[in-house]
């Protein structure tokens, strides 16, 4: 959840005319990531909490893509997208490490 309010707060000084374009799409990627983790979770069975993971994975991936290209176009400068890829790769890493600690059913 820390990520997604990092990437709310951080889209907050994009371009005005990016809001229903680039700026919607990183803020529902990113808030897609904890929303999945959660879901999985709450159904209470092994094998679609894996699945919910993997598909928050897949959330993580698109908000890592447009990032890099809201750097890439000048919509947000490489110290505001820096610190979010970091962030975005710490949770990468983690919902690896958790998918494969998970017993397979």
């Amino acid at each position: 959840m820390d990520l997604a309010v990092a990437v709310y707060g951080a889209t907050k000084t994009w371009p005005r005319e990016e809001l229903y374009g680039l700026t919607s799409q990183v803020r529902r990627a990113a808030a897609s990531v904890p929303s999945n983790i959660a879901e999985g979770y709450g159904r209470e069975v092994r094998g679609s909490y894996q699945q919910f993971l993997r598909i928050a994975q897949g959330s993580l991936k698109e908000l890592e893509t447009q990032l890099i290209i809201a750097q890439r176009t000048g919509i947000a400068p490489k110290a505001t997208t820096d610190p979010l890829l970091s962030g975005a790769e710490s949770v990468g890493k983690l919902l690896r490490l958790l998918i494969r600690k998970l017993p397979s059913d």
